[in-house]
């Protein structure tokens, strides 16, 4: 069986059972916890000054536990997601220009803004991966090889040989159209509501470019760059998976039901990386599936959470 294009690493048990730790305390999980199962909202303020003194305190530690000493990109990457996230989604968002367009209910006006402000993030999350890295290329900010072999996985019906100029359009295909389907079965919009969504085609199309471009370098290629050295390229594309697929539980589709095929996309797609090198194929798997999403959204069928 093919390996992924990584170096072969024997990650140490214990750093990868810290990384897991960490990178389920940083992920949405504690806040489904706590407001599903619990029923007391998080606060965003306390939340993030949790994470930073979990993130300090993981830094501290290091020093005294060499083998974990691999982890501090990580930890520092983390440190700057959550910093920049507070700063962009609890004070930038508070502008009166910014909070005013937020509340308005019309896609074409709050999504576009939505979008701006997650950029933000992600050309934060740019400059410290640029800082950490030095090379662009080294977290998958390229193109990369587009028809670069593709790992054999047997439950996808990926076999030896395959390459990713094959598989590539395919996944669009399949992702895009199955969750097409789904959205239909949750809400087909009518005739009437096509027809006055269509002068929204322009935003739906840029919103989903900026969104998959803003997920797939904020949430996959920055933190599998930093996690595959300490980690091992298994448990990176695993740990990636898990983050991106909490991440969605209030999202579209929400629920469980939208951390699993969130789960699953964010695996293939942080795996297209790794083994062409690039965002091509993520991007653009990404930006097809959110087209569907956003389109459904103009038409006012569906909402975030399902609301």
């Amino acid at each position: 069986m093919t390996s992924l294009v990584t170096p072969a690493q024997t990650p140490r048990p214990g750093v990868v059972v810290a990384a897991w730790a960490i990178v389920l305390a940083l992920s949405l999980l504690p806040v489904v916890v706590a407001q599903e199962l619990l029923g007391r909202r998080v606060d965003a303020d306390l939340r993030a000054g949790l994470s930073v003194a979990l993130l300090l305190a993981c830094l501290a530690a290091t020093v005294a536990w060499r083998p974990a000493r691999g982890l501090r990109p990580v930890l520092w990457l983390l440190l700057v997601l959550v910093a920049a996230q507070w700063v962009v989604h609890t004070r930038l968002d508070l502008l009166p220009f910014i909070a005013t367009r937020l509340a308005d209910p019309s896609f074409a006006v709050f999504m576009p803004v939505e979008q701006a402000l997650n950029l933000v993030v992600t050309l934060v999350m740019i400059a410290a991966l640029l800082a950490l890295k030095r090379d662009r290329r080294a977290f998958y900010l390229a193109k990369g090889d587009p028809s670069a072999p593709a790992a054999p996985v047997r439950w996808m019906g990926v076999g030896q040989g395959a390459r990713w100029s094959t598989l590539g359009p395919v996944l669009c295909v399949a992702i895009t159209g199955g969750t097409l389907v789904f959205l239909v079965l949750s809400g087909a919009p009518s005739g009437e509501r096509l027809a006055r969504a269509l002068p929204s085609l322009g935003i739906v199309l840029v919103c989903a470019a900026l969104n998959a471009f803003n997920e797939e370098v904020t949430y996959k290629a920055g933190f599998l760059a930093v996690l595959v050295e300490p980690v091992g390229a298994r448990n990176a594309l695993r740990m990636v998976a898990a983050f991106f697929g909490l991440a969605h539980f209030y999202g579209v589709p929400y629920g469980i039901v939208g951390v699993v095929l969130a789960w699953f996309l964010g695996w293939i797609l942080a795996r297209s990386m790794l083994e062409t090198r690039g965002l091509w194929w993520a991007w653009c798997i990404h930006f097809l599936q959110d087209v569907a999403i956003f389109g459904f959204m103009v038409t006012g069928a569906i909402t975030p959470g399902g609301a």
